[in-house]
């Protein structure tokens, strides 16, 4: 395993990345809430995300990365107030939520397709596991950490030594509006406290609702991802990521909540991506100002520019999106893959050159995920003197992690992969809906897969897929 160092949100500055158990590494990633598309902001996270992913596999980790999908609990407000962001989706369009979040999350992972987004080895709705939640939230009225008020269930901030253990401030300094307008609730016993379950109490229009000790209802935004994240990669987690919005509170209060319930740490290391900007600030889809892979797709960009846009960028620091600075990644991005395209593989491997280029590029890319340095090995090696065997060999090496489709063959790779994955996440969520009895998903899914090719064989060893 090669060394590596990467900024830690949790202790503010930049150390060696070390996992609990040597050679494996649990990732959680935070997932889309599946009310709208995914914007050009949003997608620099899931980038940013997948090269971390990708980098650590390249340097010999065995990485399990779990994300979640919000299709329910996400509210409008991070002040638990507010209308639920899946809720005012159908509204808006005229359907059911699961209609909406169908819609929205298959079109999240068509970007993702485009982007070389490698799909997580585990994809998790939120919806599949209210029986997580409930246990989990049980678990925080047996060790003290929750109570019952104006009908909802809520977190005790207030038991906790540090709630501001991710953020570093005082309660005197509490980041309000961090996202959107947070609104006061009058249940709560202190500011800080958050919602872990709504009951039928409140927001009746609510479609989404399940039987709890508590009343009828639906789980709050925070819990989902503590629970999702133990359901799949246990007590401990490694590595947690999302953007820099999620610090606080949403980061904050898995924190809480999880070490709550656990009794002990919880998350070793933090992994944050700044916000996309444009000149008026930060995208947003609740300001109306986003931009769609689509919509790049439409004005002539291939979305692997918008990768290579933000390749060049480090990801602690925010970026500044304008056509003219795409219209330069577009240019340097065509003029890398003519002069690639133009090498003849002549020769063969020089593996004492392999080598030295190859540490270079761990060694650049593993000071703090510094993707501009790792393009820049990428060029060097493209000037330097050696065969085009060995260029040719490099290139396909390091994109492997960068993923900007810079051969033929890695292109044709990537979407093969992404296709395997895709069948598999499907067959797997089948087994789901038929050990659920909900035969009417299972059949949908067959009919889905089946359309694209796929046939599928169940035996009592499982199911088996072959394409047609």
């Amino acid at each position: 395993m090669e060394k590596f160092y990467l900024y830690n949100t949790l202790t503010r500055q930049v150390g060696e990345f070390v996992p609990r158990e040597e050679g494996k590494v649990t990732m959680y990633t935070c997932g889309p809430t599946v009310y709208h598309y995914a914007h050009i902001g949003n997608l620099r996270s899931y980038i940013m995300e997948d090269v971390l992913e990708k980098f650590l596999r390249y340097i010999g980790y065995d990485v399990k990365r779990v994300m979640n999908i919000t299709d329910v609990g996400h509210l409008s407000s991070d002040g638990d107030t507010g209308e639920d962001k899946m809720v005012a989706g159908a509204k808006r369009e005229g359907k059911t939520v699961m209609e909406i979040a169908k819609f929205y999350e298959d079109a999240f992972f068509k970007d993702c397709d485009a982007l070389n987004i490698k799909r997580p080895d585990v994809i998790e709705p939120a919806t599949n596991c209210i029986r997580e939640y409930i246990a989990l939230i049980e678990k925080l009225f047996e060790n003290g950490f929750a109570y019952e008020a104006g009908g909802n269930v809520y977190f005790d901030t207030s038991k906790l030594a540090d709630y501001y253990v991710l953020t570093g401030h005082s309660a005197d300094e509490l980041k309000v509006g961090v996202r959107d307008d947070v609104e006061e609730d009058g249940n709560k016993r202190t500011k800080t406290d958050f919602v872990l379950w709504f009951t039928k109490s409140k927001f009746d229009s609510q479609e989404l609702k399940w039987d709890s000790p508590w009343g009828v209802g639906y789980p709050g935004w925070h819990i989902e991802c503590s629970a999702i994240s133990m359901k799949h990669l246990g007590e401990y987690l490694d590595l947690h990521c999302g953007g820099v919005d999620n610090i606080f509170p949403h980061h904050t209060n898995e924190i809480a909540q999880s070490e709550a319930a656990l009794g002990h740490g919880w998350c070793s290391h933090w992994f944050h991506v700044q916000h996309l900007n444009d000149r008026s600030g930060k995208m947003s889809k609740s300001k109306g100002n986003i931009l769609t892979v689509s919509v790049l797709r439409e004005k002539g960009y291939d979305p692997l520019v918008y990768r290579m846009f933000c390749l060049q960028s480090h990801y602690r620091k925010p970026l500044e999106f304008s056509y003219e600075t795409l219209d330069n990644s577009k240019a340097a991005y065509e003029k890398l893959k003519n002069r690639i395209q133009a090498i003849a593989e002549e020769g063969g491997v020089d593996t004492e050159k392999f080598n030295e280029y190859r540490q270079k590029f761990i060694g650049n890319v593993g000071n703090d995920l510094n993707t501009s340095l790792g393009l820049t090995v990428l060029y060097d090696v493209l000037k330097a003197d050696m065969n085009g065997a060995t260029k040719l060999a490099l290139v396909r090496d390091f994109d492997s992690v960068l993923s900007l489709g810079l051969t033929a063959e890695e292109k044709a790779e990537a979407q093969g992969g992404e296709f395997t994955e895709y069948v598999e996440r499907l067959i797997a969520e089948r087994a789901e809906a038929k050990k659920a009895k909900n035969w009417a998903r299972a059949d949908e899914i067959r009919a889905e897969l089946g359309e694209k090719g796929v046939v599928l064989k169940d035996s009592k060893e499982g199911t088996t897929w072959t394409k047609a």
